[in-house]
């Protein structure tokens, strides 16, 4: 299968600890021929758009004086058909990857958001569809 252009389907990965779930996952994108950019504590602040190459530092960039820190990992993906989409995440069951709970695909809106900013609304609309929103009240 040949790529139209330059940018290729990308995954953002964020775990706050290594895990052989690490490697299962990275042995599928690699068979699948997808991009990973692992994403360090550090990178946090980054806008999605900067940590893919794609957008320069964003205006939201954050000049935190205390880094952000995610507690769960999270998957956000890049370039990806409807297709590649489905396949990736069948790829993932039959590997026997334990399932990642934050997941987000790049939109036009959310690339010049920073990765914490994804992932605080990624967290809230998982905890609001599990219905874990009203467990906290």
């Amino acid at each position: 299968m040949m790529m139209r252009n330059a940018v290729r389907e990308t995954v953002l990965y964020y775990t706050p600890q290594q895990s052989e779930k690490v490697v299962k996952l990275k042995g599928v994108l690699v068979r699948m021929g997808i991009r990973i950019k692992n994403i360090g504590p550090d990178q946090v602040t980054e806008t999605v758009g900067s940590l893919l190459g794609i957008r320069d530092c964003g205006a939201e960039q954050e000049k935190a004086a205390e880094l952000p820190v995610l507690e769960e990992e999270m998957l956000v993906m890049h370039k990806f058909s409807g297709r590649r989409l489905d396949e990736l995440l069948h790829n993932l069951r039959k590997a026997g990857v334990p399932k990642i709970e934050l997941k987000a695909v790049v939109t036009e809106t959310n690339i010049d958001w920073t990765f914490s900013r994804l992932y605080e609304e990624i967290r809230k609309e998982h905890d609001e569809m599990s219905g874990k929103e009203n467990a906290d009240v």
